[in-house]
């Protein structure tokens, strides 16, 4: 098992150990480049304080690409951050994205600032602080929808591998998070209208390479399970 398949399996079993949930949809990705399928996206729907998680694999050695990204949702309504972890290798070169994802305005709200993510800033500096880490290249456009506390590196192996603590913590801190519930709640429309955002072609370019990769009709209903519950 590839090191990034590895961090994603262990994180999705910790999540679904935790937060058990109904398996709605399995289904392989298919690309007119390969005659065998070149990924997998399942998805669980949950009737708790997490009411959906996306797991989306493309795997296509011939490319060298081996992607896995994991989205937990919790409800519409809650003020509990979405996680996310995105575990990637591109021939040998190795990319990470993991961060709780805000239901509220962060700039007007200090205690949620510090009940949700003040708790992770010694882990972030750290990781911040690591050699073979390099950062990703994102749009301003894309930090604006993603939290201060967002960690998006590109990463050599050896500092791939030591990233398990950094996704164990944030992993452990949402679950607590999840479980006695935060001081603020968010609302549908906020939620509806962020993931339109953050999951938009016109803002993330990683939709392109989705299209060109599993076509229109394939890519943008990845999308859809992403956007909506």
């Amino acid at each position: 098992m590839s090191l990034p398949a590895e961090l994603s399996d262990t994180t999705l079993a910790r999540i679904l150990d935790r937060f058990p949930a109904d398996l709605a949809s399995d289904r392989d990705l298919t690309s007119a480049m390969s005659p065998a399928p070149v990924g997998r996206i399942r998805v669980w729907l949950g009737t708790g304080p997490v009411v959906k998680i996306v797991n989306v694999s493309l795997v296509v050695p011939p490319i060298g690409l081996d992607s896995h990204m994991i989205f937990a949702f919790t409800a519409p309504e809650s003020g509990v951050p979405h996680f996310t972890l995105d575990s990637v290798a591109n021939g040998e070169n190795y990319a990470f994205h993991l961060d709780l994802i805000p239901r509220i305005d962060l700039a007007t709200s200090l205690p949620y600032l510090d009940e949700v993510y003040e708790p992770l800033t010694s882990v972030y500096s750290s990781v911040r602080e690591r050699e073979g880490l390099t950062p990703a290249h994102l749009t301003p456009r894309q930090y604006a929808l993603m939290s201060p506390w967002m960690l998006v590196n590109r990463a050599t192996a050896e500092a791939f591998t030591g990233i398990g603590d950094a996704v164990d913590a944030y992993l452990t801190h949402w679950i607590e998070l999840v479980t006695t519930g935060v001081k603020a709640d968010g609302t549908p429309e906020r939620d509806r209208s962020h993931r339109e955002l953050l999951f938009s072609p016109e803002i993330d370019p990683v939709w392109k390479q989705t299209v060109r990769l599993l076509g229109e009709e394939q890519s943008e209903s990845v999308r859809a399970e992403l956007v909506t519950n």
